[in-house]
């Protein structure tokens, strides 16, 4: 009787591990925080050259979500803040986007690595950023 006890403990244990081993979170749905903007555009706030600027990247979809970037550029011509105006609210692409506008903030290019996990997110965060770049 204790054999079957512990070997039916041991069974379900490994299989519960096995289970919590193989999970990967996947897409629920098409979820995205979304605000209104035209894609790319650059604005000013209507100041004068030399004043600090934003530029919106294009909107790109993947199977997690949607994805675009809204850069501030400084008066010097450097991305001083990536903002996200769409992103995934669910998935490995939500622990992804920080660290993507780091690099981002670090390279002060679309030259950045994709983060392990969320590769899709990565490729959408980096075509939007390539957007921008290109109409700042």
């Amino acid at each position: 009787m204790k054999k079957t006890i512990v070997a039916a403990t041991v069974a379900l244990s490994a299989a519960g591990f096995l289970g919590v081993w193989l999970y990967e979170p996947g897409p629920l749905g098409s979820e995205t925080v979304a605000v209104a903007a035209p894609s790319p555009s650059i604005s000013d706030g209507g100041a004068s050259e030399g004043a600090e600027r934003t530029v919106d990247g294009s909107v790109e979809s993947n199977r997690y979500g949607t994805v675009q970037v809204r850069l501030v550029i400084s008066p010097e011509d450097r991305i001083s803040e990536v903002r996200l105006l769409q992103r995934p609210t669910s998935g490995r692409g939500v622990a992804a986007i920080p660290v993507l506008q780091a690099e981002t903030l670090t390279a002060q290019s679309a030259d950045i690595d994709t983060v392990s996990g969320a590769t899709s997110t990565s490729e959408s965060y980096v075509k939007s950023l390539q957007a921008a770049l290109d109409a700042r």
